[in-house]
């Protein structure tokens, strides 16, 4: 599970200069799978702000609910290019693809045959009217920071938490590759969870060891 970018290597530079003290302060989205590529930079502050305020927004979705609709999509899968999914589309078309492109360049299209895993993640959220607690981005390293600065990120498996994924087995946010939701957690070591952009490149129930877990973000559910 590897990382994506739009950008050359230059614009990113100046993008970490003027932005990298502000990310921890402010919290973001999430990262967009499991192809190969590298991750992005954080958004700008206006993106930033806006974000922040929504760990001050409550919702009436509970995390069965959203469990319930993250499984329902089991078995939906990429085309042969590495896209075509309703979740890529979705995101491609949203609100928030204007401002990731604002922070990371290229164009929506590019979000179609991208790496999906957050947008998965994203899609659910909007679905459900979760999105204020869930968050929505393309990119897991930015989706996990945006939880820790808003004090909801850790180390405990809960049903309906967002799951991000070192499979070398870091616990660096930076290092994150994969994200997905928590089904249950086994108590024999291993969580269960649902998955975009997992396996062949479908959505897949899956069984992880948690020595690939990073941390765990926490939407404030209902009930």
């Amino acid at each position: 599970m590897a990382k994506f970018r739009f950008t050359a290597a230059t614009k990113t530079n100046i993008a970490r200069a003027v932005l990298g003290a502000s990310v921890l302060a402010s919290g973001l989205g999430a990262h967009m799978g499991t192809a190969a590529a590298t991750e992005q930079q954080p958004a700008t502050a206006a993106t930033q702000d806006d974000h922040a305020k929504s760990r001050e927004t409550k919702v009436n979705v509970t995390a069965s609910q959203v469990l319930d609709l993250a499984k329902a999509q089991v078995g939906i899968s990429e085309n042969a290019y590495g896209g075509g999914t309703k979740f890529q589309k979705w995101y491609a078309n949203s609100p928030r693809a204007a401002e990731t492109i604002a922070r990371d360049g290229g164009k929506r299209a590019d979000y179609i045959n991208a790496p999906w895993c957050a947008m998965f993640i994203s899609w659910v959220g909007e679905q459900t009217g979760a999105r204020p607690q869930i968050g929505w981005d393309a990119w897991t390293v930015a989706h996990a920071k945006w939880f820790q600065a808003n004090h909801r990120f850790g180390t405990e498996a809960k049903p309906g938490a967002v799951v991000f994924f070192s499979f070398k087995g870091s616990k660096s946010l930076d290092d994150i590759e994969h994200v997905g939701f928590v089904e249950k957690d086994n108590g024999d070591g291993t969580i269960s969870t649902v998955e975009g952009n997992t396996g062949n490149g479908k959505v897949e129930e899956r069984v992880r060891p948690k020595s690939q877990v990073v941390g765990y973000g926490y939407p404030e559910y209902a009930g």
